[in-house]
């Protein structure tokens, strides 16, 4: 077994472990930083497949931008077991074994024949450097880049004046 394919059982593993810590933590707060270490271990396999611009993103907007946004919401909302409504156990139980059963379904079907393919993502290739990424967007799709970047300015200036007090 190769270094790179213990990276990646390594990372497969943690962002595993951490979904389901997500979404079985009571706790609104800790499921929120299991899921930054998912969006890290993610990012981890975007740098396996040579897309380092990918997994800048990822961390930054991800992990940075959007998991404070969650953080300071689950502040403000001040959620307390009192305020939680009680959920039967038949329910519980139900979404288990769907859920169960949902996960041996996309099992198979990814796996159809058993195997896990194994791709030789920093060996070769430069299709994820964000060099070759900027040099198609800068020649061949200037123009929609452009017009996008003004969609955002004025999206942006249209929001300071929405929230501007009079």
């Amino acid at each position: 077994m190769t270094t790179q394919q213990l990276i990646f059982w390594f990372l497969s593993a943690v962002a595993v472990f951490s979904a389901i810590m997500v979404i079985t933590r009571r706790n609104p707060v800790f499921s929120v930083l299991y899921l930054i270490i998912t969006f890290f271990a993610i990012s981890g396999h975007y740098v396996l497949l040579n897309a380092q611009f990918l997994a800048i993103v990822n961390i930054i907007v991800y992990a940075g931008a959007i998991m404070v946004l969650f953080l300071f919401v689950l502040m403000l909302m001040n959620l307390n077991k009192e305020s939680e409504p009680q959920k039967n156990k038949y329910m519980l139980w139900s979404g288990a074994i769907a859920g169960g059963l949902l996960m041996f379904v996309l099992i198979d079907a990814i796996r159809p024949d058993g195997q896990v393919p194994v791709y030789d993502g920093l060996s070769g290739g430069n299709v994820g450097l964000i060099k070759n990424l900027g040099r198609r967007l800068y020649t061949d799709y200037l123009i929609p880049f452009e017009i996008s970047s003004i969609l955002f300015l004025s999206a942006m200036v249209g929001a300071v004046v929405i929230g501007k007090k009079d």
